[in-house]
């Protein structure tokens, strides 16, 4: 189903007043494992919430900045659905041939269309960047994740994880 007219997804930029709420809708409707990675236990733990922060401050500075990244929530109709990032893969400052995206969504929004709109703003947003490759990495595990990307027209590049966990999928959308 797609989202609504009234409440199509939008990016917005992640002020301290946006983190406050995003901060709140992640720890309230989405498990930590899926926005942070593994930091002082299960859950969403102090260090967990403090990286979540200074990630999203870090990432303020855009491409260019130390963090190399840029993050936006995912908005629809003024209530925040979760967040996407781009992330530079490339060394060169001027020009960025390939971004990295991720995105995650809080549970109550899932399965509506938002992921597939969300995933179309980042692409945009990578395109003006110039880039013309996206990336994006998950799990063989991850179903939705896997589907959004191929709906998308994601090439999909599957690689065996040790310790018998799920392999490792990257996706590659061209942009140009």
């Amino acid at each position: 189903m797609s989202p609504s007219a009234e409440a199509a997804p939008a990016l917005v930029d992640v002020t301290e007043e946006v983190l406050d709420q995003l901060l709140c809708l992640a720890v309230r409707d989405a498990d930590a494992d899926e926005v942070t990675p593994p930091l002082g236990g299960p859950g969403w733990t102090p260090e967990r919430i403090s990286w979540f922060r200074e990630y999203h401050r870090a990432a303020a500075a855009g491409l260019d900045g130390p963090a190399r990244q840029r993050s936006w929530a995912i908005s629809c109709g003024g209530i925040l659905a979760g967040a996407v990032r781009l992330q530079r893969t490339g060394r060169s400052p001027v020009t960025y041939p390939s971004l990295e995206a991720g995105i995650w969504l809080a549970r109550g929004f899932r399965g509506r269309g938002i992921g597939t709109e969300a995933l179309r703003l980042v692409k945009a947003q990578a395109a003006a960047y110039g880039a013309a490759l996206l990336e994006a990495q998950t799990t063989a595990g991850n179903a939705a994740a896997l589907a959004l990307l191929r709906s998308a027209g994601a090439e999909l590049g599957f690689e065996a994880a040790p310790g018998g966990a799920a392999p490792a999928v990257t996706a590659r959308l061209p942009l140009r």
